[in-house]
């Protein structure tokens, strides 16, 4: 049953500054995409089970994991050549890593919800329906059909690079192929890893059974496997249980504190200026003074650790060092915070966030949390490079607004009010086994 959505109005808020353009409504079934339980239920193996790497040692439950609030803990995840989970994540002495990711891992809340049409920090993966495969990305359009959405295009990123699941170019049959540009079609990177899992008796017998061509004898394709875990990420990690979201369907109130942090959210905070809508984002790219930490995301040919975020993307200037907004959904849960994760505390990373020009002077190194790893690349180059600071400072286009150590108080008392832990621990969760046999990171 569908649940009442509610209009959170401006009778709600008379004394807020702009309260006359605040409506938020309540979000319910018709919100989200409509889900196939069997897909959803095949998608779940297959998002724990490590046949998708290169190496067979690395699922997408190794760095979005629910016991890490669908992330993995760290400011820069360890992909290829790690060991185990979060902090406690090793360097394999026998496979050492070449780098850390350069982006913090994001959660996977709500991404199921049809407003949720761009993906990653940059937004290098959108929903276009003037594409032939209605999504455009950097590879050929003709190489995205079949995916159902940009939540099932997603799994092709993280499959072929080499720091993530690949594995480094001779190391394996898939790095082998991507290291030769062979992705798609026959001995293609995604045609190997599809045929591992047709290989498999129990995989095949479910793909059998929710998808007639398949029976047919229809070989099982990369876009499948995809299509079946996005079924269960828009499943698994639906989030609409929090105080707030049962505040905005009249059925509780919020406390003292979280009150005050959401009228303080939606006004003078300016905090809604573009975490917006029922889950707190705009889905649209701001530069915000975030301090650049690790080996940034440039070509591995470039020497430098910088990040420019969305600029990578468009190659527009005024869009340098902006990154996407994120959805405030579980925020409590889901530390390291910012594209580079270099902050552990929310709190602290609330206060740099609301004065964003002093965000990179006010910086403490401690902030960032790493596993145990010595890189190869000084992860604080890009921040003891005075021309980068200044850079990345200069893009901030919003002066911030003062807060007082109380102000800041409540909004953390709304951050709390926005945490849905039945999210993470009431539906399908992780399996004890799957089909390859392979260990599952529990």
């Amino acid at each position: 049953m569908k649940k009442q959505a509610l209009y959170l109005t401006t009778a709600m808020f008379l004394h807020l500054p702009f309260a006359s353009a605040l409506e938020i409504k309540a979000v319910d079934d018709d919100a989200f995409v409509e889900i196939d339980m069997k897909q959803a239920q095949l998608g779940q193996l297959l998002f724990w089970d490590p046949i998708l790497s290169g190496n067979k040692n690395i699922s997408c439950g190794t760095c979005h994991h629910p016991k890490l609030g669908t992330a993995d803990g760290v400011s820069l995840s360890i992909g290829e050549g790690g060991i185990g989970l979060g902090t406690d994540r090793m360097v394999d002495k026998n496979n050492i890593p070449e780098q850390r990711i350069p982006r913090n891992a994001p959660a996977l809340f709500n991404l199921g919800a049809k407003e949720f049409t761009v993906m990653f920090h940059d937004g290098r993966l959108e929903a276009d329906d003037t594409k032939k495969s209605g999504l455009r990305t950097p590879l050929d359009d003709d190489m995205t059909v079949g995916f159902s959405g940009v939540l099932s295009a997603q799994s092709m990123f993280p499959v072929l690079s080499s720091d993530e699941m690949a594995g480094h170019y001779s190391e394996n049959d898939v790095a082998k192929a991507v290291r030769r540009g062979l992705i798609t079609g026959t001995d293609g990177a995604w045609d190997i890893i599809s045929k591992r899992v047709s290989t498999i008796d129990e995989y095949q017998k479910m793909f059998d059974e929710i998808d007639p061509e398949i029976a047919q004898g229809k070989p099982i394709g990369f876009t499948d496997i995809s299509n079946a875990i996005a079924a269960f990420i828009a499943f698994e990690w639906r989030s609409d249980e929090s105080p707030f979201d049962n505040y905005l369907r009249g059925e509780v109130q919020l406390d003292d504190v979280a009150a005050q942090g959401m009228d303080l959210f939606y006004g003078k905070a300016q905090c809604a200026s573009c975490h917006t809508g029922p889950f707190q984002t705009d889905h649209k790219f701001h530069a915000m003074g975030v301090p650049q930490i690790g080996p940034g995301k440039a070509e591995r040919f470039e020497s430098h650790s910088q990040d420019t975020g969305r600029m990578r993307v468009t190659g527009r200037l005024e869009d340098a060092y902006a990154f996407r907004t994120p959805s405030l959904r579980n925020v409590t849960l889901t530390a390291p915070y910012g594209h580079s994760g270099a902050y552990r505390n929310l709190r602290h990373f609330l206060e740099a966030h609301v004065e964003p020009s002093k965000a990179i002077d006010n910086y403490d190194k401690s902030e960032a949390q790493f596993s145990d790893y010595t890189p190869p690349k000084n992860d604080w180059a890009a921040l003891e490079d005075a021309k980068e600071n200044q850079a990345i400072k200069d893009a901030v286009r919003w002066s911030g607004v003062r807060l007082t150590a109380g102000e800041i108080d409540a909004l953390m008392a709304f951050m709390d009010a926005l945490e849905d832990k039945k999210s993470l621990t009431s539906r399908l969760g992780v399996p004890s086994t799957v089909p390859s046999g392979l260990p599952v990171d529990k």
